[in-house]
This record gives structure tokens, sequence and C-alpha cells, in this order.
């Protein structure tokens, strides 16, 4: 149980710091979307070939094992890791979302994937229907990003989402995180939080 925690911890300690991508393209490169996709693809290429290799490359993939294994999945010894899934579905978001809707997809990726992890290894004991996954991590994924979206709300005057779409996009993350989908988190959780967050806009904002 150490070990799982242990390594569960390395893990979300990495994944939160995911909410750089956001940050940046919001702070940083203000919503440019051009130079944000421009950036990010040779990224994720170049993430793309180094995984390839390590993959395939039999002693390239001992070392990385023996080096990174407490934070691999078991799948991810023969499979790309998360963090290639995470810079495919910011390029998706950012290139297809409103620059808003894309920042607050990726936030509550980063956010609400990690909270799920802490809130179930920590207090989780009823499983979802079908699932490994706890009601209690979907509850730390829901409050995590309706407070994070709340926060913005409040404080973000130039946000441009109304706070029913915050929440219904929360609820989103929460339901993608917990559905059985044969698809990476990395990838469901902002899409879908996305497609919600941008067609409930339309209604509640405009």
């Amino acid at each position: 149980m150490e070990k799982i925690n242990l390594s569960e911890t390395l893990r979300k300690s990495i994944h939160i710091s995911s909410i750089a991508i956001p940050m940046i393209y919001r702070y940083v490169l203000h919503f440019n979307r051009k130079l944000a996709i421009s950036l990010l693809i040779p990224l994720t290429v170049l993430f793309i070939l180094v995984e390839t290799f390590r993959i395939r490359h039999r002693t390239v993939k001992k070392i990385y094992q023996n080096l990174f294994g407490i934070i691999l999945r078991k799948h991810e010894l023969s499979d790309f890791t998360g963090a290639v899934y995470v810079m495919v579905s910011a390029i998706i978001c950012i290139a297809l979302f409103p620059r808003n809707i894309a920042f607050m997809a990726l936030s509550f990726l980063a956010i609400g994937d990690t909270m799920a992890a802490v809130a179930g290894l920590s207090f989780g004991k009823r499983r979802l229907p079908g699932s490994r996954k706890s009601i209690e991590g979907s509850i730390g994924c829901f409050v995590s990003t309706f407070l994070f979206g709340f926060i913005y709300y409040i404080f973000d005057p130039d946000l441009g989402i109304a706070m029913s779409t915050l929440a219904v996009g929360a609820l989103a993350a929460t339901l993608a995180e917990g559905w059985k989908l044969a698809l990476d988190d990395n990838l469901k959780i902002p899409i879908i939080a996305g497609i919600v967050m941008y067609f409930s806009n339309q209604i509640f904002y405009y």
C-alpha cells in the first residue's frame, strides 16, 4: 500500500504540473493560439519519438523502467505515458475551443484528475458501478474543478464564461474521469468538458 501511495503521489505531483500549459497559454502567450500550437506540436512530436524509442529499444526500456518504474502504470511499460496524451489534448483543445474554454478544460484536467486520485486513495470506499474508481474520488474531482472555476469567475472579469457553464463543465469533467471508456483520461476529461462548456456557454452566457 505504501508503494502504491508513493507511486500515485509522485505521479500526481507531476500531473498537477500540467496546469502550466493553460497558465502559459493565458498569461505568457496571452491566448496566442497560433504560437501555442506552433510550440506544442514539435514538443509533442519529440515526446512521441522519445516514447517510441523507449518502448521499442529493450535496453533503453529497461533503464527507463529502473529510473522511473515507480511512477509508471503497468500498461505504460509498453505504451505511451500520460504526458503524451496531455500534450495531444492540449493541441486539440487550443485548436478547437474558444480560448477561455480551452483554458478551463485543460485546467480541469490538471486539477480534477489529480484531486480525484488524492481523494480516492485517501477516502475511497465506494466504487462506481463497473469501475475501479471511487465515488469519493469523483466528489474530489467535482469539488476541486468547481472551486477552481468559481474562483476565476469571481476574480477574473475577462473570463467570459457563465458560472452555470463552469458548474456544468466541472460535472462533465467528473463524469468523464469516472467513465469507463477505452480512452486515456488525459484526452477524455478536457475534450468532453470542453465540448460541454462550449455548447453550454452558448446558452447561458450569450
